[in-house]
């Protein structure tokens, strides 16, 4: 790896760092500082079409149901597409007030994240997850 890609993968790791800190603190405006305007989350059962939308249902999250929560993460690979483009697959789980550990599979998630390289900064383009199953399933 050149030291662009490492400088790259540095930069893009951080991102979700920032990310991961910000669902900690209940931000959801600082959870989409690093999302593209026209960015999408899918989740199941869910669109969230651009970045608004996404920071307005994390909002609601951190006032109810997400309320104290954050998450675990574990990247699994990240691969350069072109110059400008990145895609990141790792494991995720809500971690609820007062857990240490996601309880078990049935709340982890595969997670694709696609970063875009605009004006020198790595953000977050889409977003995916699917949950994570047993094997055989």
């Amino acid at each position: 790896m050149s030291n662009s890609r490492a400088e790259d993968e540095a930069a893009i790791q951080a991102v979700l760092v920032d990310s991961y800190q910000a669902w900690a603190a209940g931000d959801a405006d600082g959870m989409v500082a690093n999302y593209t305007a026209d960015a999408t989350a899918i989740m199941t059962g869910s669109l969230r079409d651009g970045r608004d939308v996404i920071r307005k249902n994390m909002a609601l999250g951190f006032e109810g149901p997400l309320k104290g929560s954050s998450t675990y993460n574990k990247q699994l690979s990240i691969r350069f597409v072109g110059r400008d483009g990145a895609i990141v697959i790792s494991e995720s789980g809500i971690l609820f007030a007062g857990e240490t550990e996601v309880p078990d599979d049935l709340r982890k998630v595969n997670a694709t994240w696609v970063f875009e390289k605009r004006d020198g900064q790595w953000l977050i383009a889409a977003y995916h997850n699917s949950p994570v199953l047993a094997p055989g399933q």
